[in-house]
C-alpha cells in the first residue's frame, strides 16, 4: 500500500481539511487528493462521499470554492476529492490543450498506446483511491456515495452505473451526460480510447443507464444552470440522459436552475442540498 505524505491540514468547522500526496501504482505518477474528516470520525467510522472535479481542476478547486465542509461536518461525512488527471508524465501533447491531457483525464481507462500507461482515472477513482481511504482513514467500507461537476459529473454517473451496489447514491452538477455525442467527449474518447466508437459507449452514462441492474438509487439528482454556456453549446446534453432514464424507469430529477452558469458559484449555491440528499442515504 502506498505511503501517504501530508501536504496540508487545517481545522475547518470542527473537522479537518487535509491534502495528501502519494505514488500511484495505477497512474504511474505522484497524485494528490483532498479529504475532509469530520469531527465525528474521532469517535467512529463515517460514510465517504467522493467528489470528482471538472476540466482544468485540481483537488484545490473543490476545497476552496465548493463550500462543502460545513455541511459535511453537520452530517458526519468524509469527503474525498482527487485530482482530475495524472500530471508530469512526460507524454508528448499532454499539455497542448485545456480539454485533453493534463487536467482532463475524463475518468476513463485509456486503451490507446500513448496514454494507457498513465491515463487510467477510472481505475484510480474506483479501486486505488478507495483502497487508500479504507486503509488510512476511519471510513465505513459499505457506505460510499459519489458526485461531481461537468467532466466529474460524467465521471460520477459512469462510476455509479458501472459498479452496481458500490455507491448508495449519486448526483451531479452540470454533468457531461452523453459524451459520445458532444465535442468534448468525442475529442477525449477519440484520444484515450481510439477510433472504435462502439467501445466509447462503455464510458457514456446515457448509454450505460439502460444496462444498470444493481440496487436502485433513491434518485439521481442533477442540477443544471440555465445560463450555462456549455449547455447551449451542446456539450452537456442532460435531456438525453433523462430520456434514457425514463425508458428504464430509473428515478432521476433534473433541476434547471434559472440564472446560474457553469461555475463554482453555481455549485456552492446548491452544494448543501446535494450533501443532504447523500447524507439521508449514507446515514440511514
Amino acid at each position: 500500500m502506498a505511503v501517504l505524505t501530508l501536504i496540508s491540514s487545517v481545522k475547518f468547522f470542527g473537522g479537518y481539511q487535509k491534502v495528501f500526496e502519494h505514488a500511484s501504482d495505477v497512474l504511474k505518477c505522484k497524485m494528490k487528493f483532498a479529504v475532509f474528516i469530520p469531527s465525528k470520525a474521532d469517535e467512529a467510522k463515517v460514510p465517504v462521499l467522493y467528489w470528482l472535479s471538472g476540466l482544468t481542476c485540481t483537488e484545490q478547486n473543490f476545497v476552496t470554492k465548493a463550500g462543502a465542509q460545513r455541511c459535511a461536518e453537520e452530517y458526519g461525512l468524509m469527503i474525498v476529492a482527487p485530482d482530475t488527471s495524472p500530471r508530469g508524465c512526460g507524454i508528448e501533447g499532454e499539455d497542448d490543450s485545456w480539454d485533453f491531457g493534463t487536467g482532463a483525464g475524463f475518468y476513463v481507462d485509456s486503451t490507446e498506446e500513448k496514454w494507457k500507461t498513465n491515463y487510467n482515472m477510472y481505475s484510480y477513482v474506483t479501486k486505488e483511491l478507495p483502497a487508500l481511504v479504507q486503509a488510512n482513514f476511519p471510513a465505513l467500507p459499505d457506505k460510499q456515495s459519489i458526485f461531481g461537476h461537468s467532466m466529474g459529473g460524467h465521471g460520477a454517473l459512469v462510476c455509479a452505473l458501472k459498479n452496481p451496489g458500490r455507491y448508495v447514491s449519486v448526483s451531479a452538477f452540470a454533468p457531461i451526460c452523453n459524451p459520445i455525442n458532444c465535442p468534448w467527449g468525442q475529442k477525449a474518447f477519440g484520444g484515450y480510447l481510439g477510433g472504435d466508437r462502439d467501445s466509447w459507449k462503455n464510458w457514456d452514462a446515457t448509454e450505460l443507464v439502460g444496462n444498470y441492474n444493481g440496487p436502485p438509487f433513491p434518485y439521481i439528482l442533477i442540477d443544471q444552470g440555465k445560463e450555462d454556456k456549455f449547455l447551449t453549446q451542446g456539450q452537456l446534453l442532460p435531456e438525453n440522459f433523462v430520456e434514457a432514464c425514463r425508458k428504464v424507469s430509473m428515478p432521476v430529477v433534473l433541476r434547471m436552475q434559472e440564472g446560474y452558469d457553469h461555475s463554482y458559484y453555481f455549485i456552492a449555491s446548491f452544494m448543501e442540498e446535494h450533501i443532504k440528499q447523500h447524507a439521508q442515504v449514507l446515514n440511514a
